[in-house]
């Protein structure tokens, strides 16, 4: 009897320290996590993709639609021009020119885009057209904050 009482008292501390160092976690003292000997690396963030043309032009149609009350077609014409050359535009940037051809480059693109927005649009809805566009660049303009004289 004195052998079965032991031997069960044994197995019951067995037991009882397995499940006293389960929630310690991995046979670790007091809840401490074991460093691997070998190094792990960091994985550099992701860089954000860079947007595609059409993102770039379905970002801005909501707001040109509304401004200028365009029709259904007249939003087709400017949306497949806009993609256009947004698309070509983003073909120089990955082409990455020196910077005076670039320029000549992108004039020649806007030009383009100017000619055929004014064949595709009515003269009207055309003017609304650069009026917003002018407005667009015009409100980024950086204001120059004011030095307070302290006495």
């Amino acid at each position: 009897m004195k052998k079965l009482t032991a031997l069960c008292t044994v197995v019951f501390c067995l037991i009882g320290t397995e499940m006293v160092s389960a929630q310690f976690g991995n046979n670790n003292r007091f809840g401490r996590q074991q460093r691997s000997a070998i190094p792990q690396a960091q994985t550099p963030p992701e860089e954000p993709k860079p947007k595609t043309a059409d993102e770039l032009v379905d970002e801005q149609m909501p707001r040109i639609t509304q401004e200028i009350g365009l029709d259904p077609f007249e939003e087709a014409v400017v949306r497949s021009t806009l993609v256009k050359y947004v698309t070509k535009r983003l073909e120089l940037q990955i082409l990455k020119l020196e910077p005076k051809k670039m320029k000549e480059e992108y004039e020649k693109l806007a030009d383009l885009q100017t000619e055929e927005l004014k064949a595709g649009l009515p003269e009207d809805k055309y003017q609304a057209y650069v009026e917003l566009e002018q407005r667009r660049f015009q409100g980024k303009k950086k204001k120059k904050k004011k030095k307070k004289n302290k006495e």
